[in-house]
């Protein structure tokens, strides 16, 4: 409060995030989820909740950054699951602040390159999670599986967006403008492929994902 005196904090970005472990589902435990839930989600909500007198003092604005893995659920783990929720508490918290003049709006970015996202990272990561896998489950997947599916991670690289500046952009416009929108996409494969995508019937969604998914050694070994 002594920072910002009686005019309140006119915005709120909320930008924080972790990845956490990518990987099928059968792979992890709770624990996997737990930490990006907890930044992700829980940490946004906590950071929200404590800077709301002072947006409503202003009738600011406030920016929730989600991700397309808040619209599609295309791989496993924590990650997708605690943006859906981001998005599900954006919602109702931009109909909440309605009657108080604030603005809410959520932020939709596609593949970019952060050190998040990182693909050796990432790889490392799911190589832990098959290690400490049973017998089942790896008799199940193979190890050809974990090697495609480890080289095509690394592969990613190559499709990701260096230019940030088009979520800086969408930041810009949802503080400034004196028309903001409630919904931004950044990335042209957000925009060109993830998004439509979205909005497709789930049959036509499963197709075309699990056409990207590694073919298991053997499904039918349970």
């Amino acid at each position: 409060m002594r920072h910002v005196g009686e005019n309140g904090l006119w915005g709120l970005i909320n930008n924080a995030g972790v990845l956490g472990v990518l990987a099928p589902t059968d792979w992890l435990t709770v624990d996997d989820y737990r930490e990006p839930i907890e930044v992700n989600l829980f940490g946004l909500i906590n950071v929200t909740l404590n800077m709301l007198p002072l947006v409503k003092k202003a009738q600011g604005r406030i920016i929730n950054i989600s991700s397309i893995g808040g619209r599609l659920a295309f791989f496993g783990g924590g990650y997708t699951t605690s943006k859906y929720a981001v998005e599900a508490f954006n919602d109702s918290l931009r109909l909440d602040m309605k009657a108080f003049g604030v603005h809410v709006s959520c932020i939709e970015p596609g593949l970019f390159q952060t050190p998040m996202s990182d693909p050796v990272k990432t790889a490392e990561k799911k190589l832990a999670v098959w290690k400490q896998l049973s017998p089942d489950i790896k008799q199940q997947y193979g190890e050809a599986y974990l090697e495609r599916s480890l080289s095509k991670l690394k592969c990613t690289k190559s499709f990701v967006n260096p230019d940030l500046s088009l979520v800086v952009e969408c930041m810009d416009h949802a503080l400034t403008s004196l028309f903001p929108k409630t919904r931004y996409v950044a990335g042209k494969d957000a925009k060109t492929f993830w998004i439509p995508l979205s909005h497709m019937p789930a049959v036509l969604q499963d197709f075309l994902l699990l056409k990207q998914k590694v073919e298991l050694a053997n499904p039918k070994a349970v």
